[in-house]
């Protein structure tokens, strides 16, 4: 199932609405000023997303997964190289820290982080749908791209709804992925949402 050109920027608008909303609550956690916006989107099948993890001068990444219902059934993910997961987390937590101090925090900040993205973007759909949302606790993984989503991304009747994020820390560009696994049902139902959407506002104008 492919998305059309309103409903692709529908999702779009949806989901810059909600990175803006996490950029705020992650920079009064950095004391700095966060950018966050979404570059691409894409619904692709699930062996095409996990090429694109592994990232250039990369073998390892961090990733945060959690899970959610109600506005749309899905697996979420929040990806970056490992060591741009180090490097929000020595921002978050200053840089005196050594970089053993600095591991053994990550799992923790970047699961917060984590948690503060997903839920924002999953929460934005649900406010625009007007559906209730829940979600499990964060948990976070570390290592090759096979490793850490081999065991989460399985199955050819599922597919990924990816967004390329780009986060921008003063003169640090980091960029990374939001991913979200869905099977053909929650497919559907996103589509029969996102039309629903789309229909009572062009009805409003």
């Amino acid at each position: 199932m492919e998305l059309n050109e309103l409903q692709r920027d529908a999702l779009v608008e949806a989901f810059n609405i909600g990175v803006g909303q996490a950029a705020a609550s992650l920079a009064s956690m950095v004391n700095e000023e966060v950018k966050l916006s979404v570059l691409t989107l894409q619904l692709i099948p699930r062996h095409e997303a996990m090429q694109q993890f592994s990232f250039r001068h990369s073998d390892k990444i961090c990733a945060v997964a959690q899970r959610f219902s109600g506005a749309f059934d899905a697996q979420g993910f929040l990806i970056f190289p490992e060591e741009k997961g180090l490097e929000i987390v020595r921002r978050m937590v200053g840089d005196s820290l050594s970089l053993k101090e600095l591991t053994e925090l990550e799992q923790e900040a970047m699961s917060e982080i984590g948690n503060i993205l997903l839920n924002a973007c999953v929460g934005t759909l649900a406010n625009l749908f007007r559906r209730p949302l829940n979600s499990t606790l964060p948990t976070y993984h570390l290592g090759s791209p096979d490793e850490v989503l081999g065991g989460q991304i399985q199955g050819n009747d599922e597919a990924v709804l990816l967004l390329h994020i780009d986060l921008t820390l003063e003169q640090h560009e980091i960029q990374g992925y939001v991913a979200f696994l869905l099977s053909v049902d929650s497919i559907a139902n996103l589509v029969a949402e996102v039309d629903s959407y789309i229909a009572q506002a062009m009805g409003g104008r």
